[in-house]
């Protein structure tokens, strides 16, 4: 498609971790293009339901919240979402871990408006030949992560885990054998690919960001670098009572290698390491 010569980007979620890895990398790694206007905004600082904006609006994912799903004459639409004021829109869904609480009816609707997302998309271009999209990362961490031991992302828990067993002296208790295997992408490197995505994707169809196959390793891996990261010299206890949930979720990139065949992930062990600093760092602010 032809991108236009000005061009106005909302990012919501602007505080969260992709939001804030898209801020970095459009205003400290010169991301940002001649004509490109950004504005990041959360949801303290911005009714984003009621706005009239008129701009290219990214959506990482913030909390998980059910959306009303109506259709009207066959058109599809999302109460709430300002779908019909934009020229081109990007959504952020992720391949997700799938927890034993994932019927909860807030995950359930999560799960059911991603699905909708995609047919809304295909649905809006069929009808108005707007190109419309989402992006799919798989297992994302970096700053600004949720660290909570309980709800975090799986990395990030660990990460705060590992710092709280360093400080109080106390062996690293880990949920489950270590043995499933994930892929998982920076945030930077996301913020990176949603640029190109921005800009260069015309597809309409989802395309997932990832690492290739060949780097899924075993959560075990992850938590020896983590250790290794924060200097924890202590005992590691993998807790074979809990669940270890799905063994394996390969997630293909072969359609992103298509398009960007010399794209360079972060080694996982440099983003933890990264990571980990800025946790340690900004411990007062981090979400913990």
């Amino acid at each position: 498609f032809d991108r236009p010569h000005f061009m106005r980007v909302l990012v919501t979620g602007g505080s969260g971790l992709l939001g804030k890895a898209i801020e970095q990398v459009v205003k400290q790694e010169g991301g940002c293009l001649e004509g490109e206007q950004w504005t990041f905004l959360s949801s303290k600082e911005a009714n984003l339901v009621v706005s009239e904006v008129s701009a290219h609006p990214c959506h990482p994912p913030g909390c998980q919240g059910g959306r009303t799903l109506s259709s009207h004459e066959g058109e599809p639409t999302l109460s709430g979402e300002l779908h019909y004021l934009t020229t081109q829109f990007l959504s952020i869904t992720r391949l997700y871990d799938f927890p034993e609480w994932i019927f909860n009816c807030s995950n359930q609707n999560m799960i059911v408006c991603v699905c909708v997302d995609f047919t809304d998309y295909r649905g809006y271009f069929a009808q108005h030949g707007r190109r419309y999209t989402a992006v799919i990362p798989t297992n994302v961490y970096g700053p600004y992560d949720n660290f909570n031991f309980e709800n975090g992302h799986v990395l990030s828990a660990l990460m705060h885990k590992t710092y709280a067993a360093k400080k109080e002296g106390t062996p690293l208790q880990v949920w489950g054998s270590g043995t499933p295997r994930r892929q998982f992408i920076y945030s930077l490197d996301v913020a990176r690919l949603f640029l190109w995505v921005l800009r260069e994707y015309d597809e309409i169809d989802p395309i997932i960001l990832s690492v290739g196959e060949e780097e899924e390793l075993p959560i075990k891996d992850a938590v020896e670098m983590i250790a290794d990261a924060l200097d924890f010299k202590g005992q590691i206890v993998f807790d074979t009572s809990k669940s270890d949930g799905q063994i394996k979720k390969t997630a293909s990139n072969t359609k992103l290698r298509r398009y960007l065949p010399d794209f360079t992930f972060t080694p996982l062990s440099e983003g933890i390491k990264k990571t980990c600093d800025w946790f340690v760092h900004n411990y007062d602010i981090a979400r913990t």
